[in-house]
């Protein structure tokens, strides 16, 4: 990116500290079961192709910023693997002109929350602040934006490198059952898939990243064209938007990035995977492909794991924890990403309980549904649960943020939020069931973790008393 210099911040004074507080700004009215949420926003797309987008709450005395950049994991390439994980640290050690420490410190002395995260689809950095610092917050997005990579040493990068893979060791590698889910990806997606890896990244690829590789890597990624920016909150329109052109509007476009094709995950077999581990419990985890979100099968095995688990009346709550008391806790989701997708069950077993019995009462559940199909009465149970977590969102500036800055990065368009419940209404109990035939009678990924010396409760291969859907 060419240099574009400016300014330092001239802070705003104020008489008083507006403590930072929860509200909502919701405009409901009821359908049926289910609401109909209206959220008016103001979007526009700046020159360097900077996706903006405004909705106004007046009731609140604070204001959120989401800078969501359309970079996650599956950006990498194999071997370069953690570099956007990498980065939502970097991002927070200064740039041109804030210091390394500042950016912590000049918003947390406003009262300020700040945070950001990653995942396999995207990046995001935010600021709930008193709204009138909301001008602050998008100076130090901005600058971070524009002017990172000046202030980015090798000593900066080193410093970074060793504190994610201390998070790595901590979070992943040292904790009982800490490195399931990775392995579970490396076996439901060929070598390759950008699925195939954890956000984190490994330690190898964290080792040989260069101040060249990672550079490169923000260069493509962190341009205002390859991002969108939220405002949520008590603000000015003019003066946001009047804002949001001075400290934006200057900074380059970057060069347009290459996005991955839906690449759903196709097994060709039944994994059986067993690990010992220094856990008390045994747990079982069984993971099917499926599909990305969004669709109408997204949605409906949604339905359906919430069917199987949400609740102490979900079928497989009821079969394993309360009737045969063989598991302490049993869980089930959709997870539909941006390119592929998976649905997964997993349960804890009680103490010494061998998890091949527990995969049987999974798998007799599952072959009821495919056999004799689900109710009206538990489709609407899950979409009552939906709404409600749908309101709950909308109930914080930051909630309503994350919401619209995640429909506009990964969907295409922040207004798809309003009517985020469409894709679920009119669902069928024949829907469901046709579902769970499509998807959970293919080939799977069985995973055991046992404690050390009893692999004898693990799930085997060719179980003898397997019953597969």
């Amino acid at each position: 990116m060419q240099e574009v210099r400016r300014q330092p911040f001239v802070f705003p004074h104020s008489l008083y500290r507006i403590l930072a507080g929860i509200a909502a700004s919701l405009f409901l009215g009821m359908s049926s079961m289910n609401a109909q949420l209206a959220i008016r926003i103001d979007q526009y797309t700046l020159s360097n192709g900077l996706h903006v987008i405004l909705h106004q709450d007046r009731t609140v005395p604070d204001a959120a910023v989401m800078m969501m950049y359309h970079v996650g994991s599956k950006n990498e390439k194999p071997g370069r693997t953690g570099f956007a994980h990498l980065f939502e640290h970097i991002m927070f050690k200064g740039s041109e002109h804030i210091a390394d420490g500042e950016h912590f410190k000049l918003l947390q002395e406003v009262g300020a929350n700040i945070n950001g995260s990653t995942t396999e689809d995207r990046t995001n950095y935010f600021e709930v602040v008193p709204a009138n610092y909301l001008e602050l917050a998008l100076y130090m997005e901005s600058d971070r934006m524009g002017f990172l990579l000046p202030s980015l040493t090798q000593g900066k990068l080193d410093n970074q490198r060793d504190v994610v893979k201390n998070e790595r060791r901590q979070n992943y590698d040292n904790q009982p059952y800490g490195t399931v889910h990775e392995q579970i990806l490396a076996a439901l997606f060929p070598a390759g898939h950008p699925y195939s890896w954890p956000t984190i990244g490994s330690m190898t690829d964290l080792s040989a990243a260069s101040l060249d590789d990672v550079k490169e890597f923000f260069r493509l990624y962190y341009a205002p064209n390859n991002a969108c920016i939220v405002i949520v909150g008590n603000f000015e329109d003019q003066q946001a938007k009047a804002w949001i052109e001075k400290y934006f509007g200057t900074i380059p476009r970057g060069k347009d990035p290459e996005r991955p094709n839906v690449q759903p995950a196709v097994l060709t077999k039944d994994t059986c995977i067993i690990v010992e581990d220094n856990v008390k419990l045994p747990r079982l985890w069984i993971t099917w492909p499926s599909v990305p979100g969004m669709t109408r099968d997204d949605a409906a095995l949604d339905v359906l794991t919430d069917i199987l688990s949400a609740g102490k009346n979900s079928r497989l709550y009821k079969s394993l924890v309360y009737e045969r008391q063989i598991a302490q806790s049993v869980s089930s989701y959709q997870n539909g990403d941006e390119i592929a997708g998976i649905v997964q069950v997993d349960a804890t077993a009680k103490s010494d309980t061998d998890l091949t019995s527990i995969k049987t009462v999974i798998d007799a559940v599952l072959n009821d549904v495919i056999a004799n199909g689900v109710k009206k009465e538990e489709i609407e149970t899950s979409l009552n649960g939906k709404e409600a977590q749908l309101v709950s969102r909308l109930t914080t500036v930051l909630g309503k943020a994350a919401s619209l800055a995640t429909y506009q990065t990964l969907w295409g368009d922040a207004a798809k939020f309003n009517s985020e419940m469409d894709r679920f209404r009119g669902i069928t109990p024949a829907e469901v069931q046709a579902a769970a035939r499509k998807y959970l009678t293919g080939h799977r990924v069985v995973f055991s973790v046992v404690p050390k010396g009893k692999t004898s409760l693990a799930v085997h291969p060719a179980s003898p008393k397997e019953t597969r859907p």
